[in-house]
């Protein structure tokens, strides 16, 4: 009825540290797209392009290609073209095996069915949509905590406290792309989720208020779901709070959905026919 055009841009952030450590360099192309989809789906937004744009000390063919790779497997994740991008060498700028990512998104929604705070009423139950991991938020605090003055074969061990996976593989674990369910969700249960918060920098406290209108609040139960094991690892080693884990992190969420009260268990059921593992998370209070 009355399309607008919704914008996003975003980068990777030190995480890029850890794939170059450990010489992976396709999964933080998924990560770049991943956060600026995700972003706009926040206000239900269908991405239709990407561009990119790639700086880097010196050019390596082979690390340049794996990360455009990964780039377009985001893309086709989320649905989107990647119509384009650029990138530049910075010799003298940057380190030769340095580099950095940055990205941009447009997406159209339809005005009615924009969903946001004004739709979030007291009693929506907060669904919450689980995480592959830290994302691409918390990094400078990860890499100080579990990567500082280890070497790419130490992190390529496996850890017993993540079940046998190794350390290098669950802190490059690509960021969730939440597109395709989330908008099959939204068009086949129209009117039934109220907003959307993507859980990225400032975790749970600082996101999920995004949502909320003036007057009302979020009660999340803690024991609604059990912390993931790489969470847990690094709030042992850092020896960090739960409340400060959860202004940094996504603590194993993200992306969480104000739902109407009345139409919880069929948001539930749809979510997990469209291949997610849903947890009611909580619910919207004075």
């Amino acid at each position: 009825e009355e399309p607008l055009m919704v914008s996003g841009t975003d980068g990777v952030g030190t995480k890029l540290k850890v794939a170059q450590l450990i010489g992976k360099h396709d999964t933080v192309g998924i990560d770049l797209v991943a956060m600026c989809v995700n972003d706009i789906l926040a206000c239900g937004a269908e991405p239709l392009f990407f561009l990119d744009y790639i700086a880097i000390g010196k050019l390596k063919k082979e690390h340049v290609a794996k990360v455009v790779g990964g780039i377009a497997e985001g893309c086709r994740q989320a649905g989107c073209a990647l119509i384009g991008g650029e990138m530049a060498e910075h010799p003298g700028v940057m380190d030769p095996d340095d580099y950095d990512l940055s990205g941009f998104t447009v997406g159209v929604v339809d005005r009615p069915k924009m969903i946001g705070p004004d739709g979030v009423v007291e009693g929506d139950v907060l669904v919450g949509l689980r995480s592959s991991g830290f994302h691409s938020n918390g990094y400078s605090l990860v890499r100080k905590v579990l990567v500082e003055g280890k070497t790419a074969e130490e992190l390529a061990a496996p850890v017993a406290e993540l079940n046998g996976e190794t350390l290098g593989d669950a802190l490059i674990a690509p960021t969730r792309i939440y597109v395709k369910p989330v908008l099959n969700c939204l068009r086949n249960l129209p009117g039934d989720v109220h907003a959307l918060a993507h859980i990225t920098g400032g975790g749970f406290i600082e996101n999920i208020p995004r949502i909320l209108p003036v007057g009302l609040a979020a009660k999340i139960d803690r024991n609604s779901y059990e912390l993931p094991p790489l969470f847990k690892e690094l709030q042992k080693r850092a020896d960090i709070s739960y409340e400060k884990m959860c202004n940094t992190f996504n603590m194993g969420i993200g992306m969480v959905l104000a739902v109407d009260r009345n139409d919880e268990e069929a948001a539930i059921k749809e979510l997990r026919a469209l291949g997610e593992d849903p947890v009611r998370l909580g619910e919207v209070v004075e």
